[in-house]
């Protein structure tokens, strides 16, 4: 139980690599991690939130208020709770929100708000991976201390070959792992 006692905020965008959150998820909970999913309204279109809250054993955070009974999901409360967030996938959509601050949903909110490290997994077709915008948002990123766990080359799901594979599940987690012994070690 290499996480045991951090506690993880796993944001979900629109991907159809948001299957694999569902493996991510399980393989942090059984290294001891404590993990929040927050989930954009178009990442509801590939996942569900009961799946998500089955394998966390915790209600899932999309929308800013609960519709039955209001109740508020603080951004700002989950952003100072977390060790460590990780959007994994992240879209090129959203991916941009981050490195501009449109905070039009309730992941993009908390990513602001959040006062740990932030980890994100891009996904996405090749073209749109390479495109000069993209890369410009993620170089953005890059420049406000995110870490960026790089795709992998592969099969995608257009059919096509390259760059934009999310990093498989034991490979994230591995360099979460990694990223928490290093700041052990400091």
């Amino acid at each position: 139980m290499r996480l045991q006692g951090k506690k993880i905020i796993l944001g979900l965008t629109g991907s159809i690599a948001a299957y694999k959150a569902a493996y991510l998820l399980r393989g942090l909970v059984k290294e001891g991690a404590e993990v929040q999913v927050v989930m954009t309204p178009s990442a509801k279109e590939f996942i569900t939130p009961v799946t998500m809250s089955a394998l966390s054993g915790k209600p899932v955070a999309s929308e800013f208020f609960t519709a039955n009974d209001g109740t508020w999901h603080s951004h700002v409360d989950m952003g100072c709770w977390a060790d460590l967030m990780l959007v994994a996938p992240a879209s090129a959509a959203s991916i941009g929100k981050m490195a501009n601050a449109v905070c039009d949903n309730l992941l993009i909110t908390t990513y602001l708000s959040a006062k740990c490290p932030v980890m994100i997994a891009p996904a996405m077709d090749l073209d749109m991976y390479k495109h000069p915008a993209n890369q410009k948002n993620i170089e953005i990123l890059r420049s406000f201390g995110n870490r960026i766990i790089e795709p992998d080359e592969g099969e995608l799901a257009s059919g096509l070959h390259g760059k934009g594979r999310m990093k498989e599940p034991d490979a994230i987690i591995e360099e979460i792992v990694l990223f928490f012994d290093e700041k052990k070690n400091c």
